[in-house]
């Protein structure tokens, strides 16, 4: 049970780690929402606010206001002061389309003149409401700098001869804050509880679907092995029926035909005797070494040295000479050995698919703690370029073999002869 646990440990805690960052994007992007829902509704009020308020500074306007006339201020001032200097508005200016204020409640600015910019000509000429931030550091704002961060809204007022007007308000940007507290307190509880319950919901889920899928691996682990007990079962009864059928049999011809040599008369007949039993033994090495294709030997009951002699003999029939240097007795430990089986295998059979060579040598020995295989031949040499488009062809056999070497602990190195052909050199620790 601990085991099942701790297999499920890691991809739950992988799928914990991205569930918390997802939630933690949403929770960042519905904050952001809400800044800016926040943002939004505070500016729609400002223009709300603004458009209000030049309703009523409409109703007092007068013709008389853009001359300068005393009665006309004062009376614009009243109803300013009275009704639209209400929090958040601290500043009220109203334009000329030439760029005059002909009436702010701050009255040194009164009769000075400033560029108006395209929007506010725009608002002049089509109507509408806009709102931005103010530009404090722009002279016409430079008695609005107490104020700090303000809002600008502009309409179109228009007095009772025509004259088209800009009526403009300042209003605190902290009410921008507000909104965003107001909307925050009442929405990211909300938000968040939400987050809580879905992580909460997601993890069992997560735990169900984990279980099921390590059972469903579980479940093809299982029948994979079955298939390759199967196969190796398979294999096992074909090199078992060769080597107690064909290979006794000529071994046992190959005795008889010795003996028989040795006992004849006639020379030339002892001779063809004799060559016939060599042929013999020739073909039941062919045989042992396609066994040993079809089966790997026992290496604890067979030993190294004779695996490996066997692994190479078929190479005679590819017109291939190969030389076994490796002591009789030479072991390593049964992984040990199996590795560098396996490493000579494959090495094997790439000579004989793609070498083109004459001879082949495999050599086996102890270099202190590690034991060390080299396979060489006189063929054409290795190609970096042909090798790379093997692999890219799904030719993965010397690939394979160095995740192989890897994972015991070893390297493999691939290298040009000394005169010609490859070197390819095994090293693993000796157990």
């Amino acid at each position: 049970m601990a085991s099942r646990t701790d297999s499920l440990a890691r991809p739950l805690a992988v799928f914990a780690l991205l569930a918390l960052l997802a939630l933690a994007l949403v929770a960042g992007t519905g904050v952001a929402v809400v800044r800016q829902v926040a943002t939004d509704q505070a500016l729609a009020e400002a223009r709300q606010l603004t458009t209000v308020s030049a309703r009523l500074v409409e109703r007092r306007l007068s013709d008389e206001l853009l001359s300068g006339d005393a009665i006309a201020s004062g009376a614009m001032a009243r109803i300013v002061v009275d009704a639209v200097l209400v929090d958040p508005i601290v500043r009220v200016k109203i334009w000329t389309g030439e760029g005059r204020i002909v009436y702010s409640d701050e009255s040194r600015l009164i009769g000075s003149r400033y560029d108006l910019d395209r929007e506010d000509l725009e608002v002049l000429d089509t109507g509408g409401v806009v709102s931005e931030v103010s530009d404090v550091s722009a002279p016409e704002n430079r008695f609005e700098r107490p104020f700090g961060e303000l809002l600008e809204v502009y309409t179109r007022l228009e007095t009772p001869g025509g004259t088209p007007l800009l009526f403009e308000t300042y209003q605190r940007a902290s009410s921008i804050a507000g909104r965003r507290r107001e909307l925050a307190s009442t929405f990211v509880p909300v938000l968040v509880v939400t987050l809580i319950a879905l992580s909460l919901l997601m993890v069992p889920i997560a735990w169900i679907l984990a279980r099921r899928v390590r059972a469903a691996q579980r479940e093809r682990e299982r029948l994979m092995q079955r298939a390759i007990e199967s196969s190796d079962r398979e294999r096992r009864r074909i090199a078992g029926d060769l080597h107690d059928g064909p290979v006794q049999e000529l071994a046992g011809v190959s005795m008889r035909l010795s003996a028989s040599a040795e006992q004849v008369d006639d020379a030339r007949a002892g001779a063809v005797l004799r060559d016939s039993a060599s042929a013999v033994r020739g073909s039941v090495r062919t045989l042992r070494s396609a066994i040993v294709g079809v089966y790997p030997p026992n290496l604890q009951q067979v030993g190294l040295s004779a695996s490996l002699s066997d692994l190479v003999a078929r190479l005679s029939g590819q017109g291939i000479e190969a030389d076994v240097d490796i002591e009789p007795t030479t072991t390593f430990g049964l992984e040990v050995d199996a590795l560098l089986y396996r490493a000579c295998q494959e090495t094997v059979r790439n000579v004989e698919e793609h070498a083109g060579a004459r001879h082949v040598r495999v050599s086996v020995r102890a270099e202190g703690a590690v034991a060390v295989l080299e396979v060489a031949d006189d063929g054409r040499g290795i190609d970096p370029v042909r090798v790379e488009r093997a692999k890219e062809q799904g030719h993965m056999g010397l690939e394979i073999l160095e995740d192989l070497v890897a994972d015991g602990g070893g390297s493999i190195t691939v290298e040009p002869g000394e005169h010609a052909g490859t070197v390819v050199r095994v090293e693993v620790p000796a157990s």
